[in-house]
């Protein structure tokens, strides 16, 4: 029965955060950023305490995203599970506007190519941090805690219990009103699982938030096949 339950997916505000900030731009701690490599266009050297997306202060050329970037501090959000929805927005919208590749049509192909891979990061970070399961497996990943797996809830057999018998009504003839309370079902729990994998993450208990986020996996994994479901054939 377990084996048949895991199945692969297709991913609030404070001030609190789960592990020592990493250094300014930098996602996973370590000595420190090297120096930034000069502009790519002109050769001018870049300041390394500038944000991303960076632009030449001499020719205001883009520059490329660096390797690993902080989706965090992209969205200019603290490190935190909590985060503002509308702050989160209006930083994309921002971005956006400053990198979006119909506004480099006429520079050259190098800076056209950087601003491709800046809107398609921050389409990216916006999606990571907006939803609460892909931001809190991005949260795990940055404190160095294995993915939450659909495994990690084998011993709560009454949970699996309750995802089977959710699965044995999806499989039924396609019934509208049956949809209906199993889409309900699953927004209830899932704002419930991400009240507690909030409360986990801030009193730093990641091992908690790891098993609370592996429940929301399930849950994402019903809501799919729902969708599906209700799609007309």
């Amino acid at each position: 029965m377990r084996a048949a339950l895991r199945r692969p997916l297709g991913g609030l505000r404070g001030p609190l955060r789960l592990a020592q900030a990493a250094p300014r731009g930098w996602s996973c701690g370590g000595p420190g950023p090297p120096p930034a490599p000069p502009c790519w266009s002109c050769g001018r050297p870049l300041p390394g305490a500038e944000g991303p997306p960076r632009f030449c202060a001499g020719c205001r050329a883009l520059q490329p995203p660096g390797p690993r970037p902080d989706l965090f501090r992209l969205m200019g959000c603290d490190r935190s599970f909590r985060v503002d929805a509308q702050q989160l927005r209006r930083r994309f919208r921002s971005l956006q506007r400053a990198v979006h590749p119909d506004r480099f049509g006429q520079r050259p192909p190098k800076e056209q190519y950087y601003s491709e891979q800046h809107s398609s990061l921050i389409n990216k970070a916006y999606q990571t941090l907006l939803n609460p399961l892909s931001r809190g497996l991005y949260l795990l990943e940055l404190n160095g805690v294995e993915p939450a797996q659909e495994t990690d809830c084998d011993a709560d057999s009454e949970f699996l219990m309750e995802i089977m018998e959710i699965n044995e009504k999806l499989a039924e003839p396609k019934n509208e009103g049956t949809l209906e309370e199993i889409e309900t079902l699953i927004q209830v729990k899932q704002e419930e699982l991400t009240k507690e994998v909030t409360a986990a993450f801030e009193r730093g208990d990641l091992q908690e938030a790891k098993k609370f986020l592996a429940k929301m996996k399930y849950f994402a994994n019903l809501e799919d096949k729902v969708k599906h479901k209700k799609i007309p054939s």
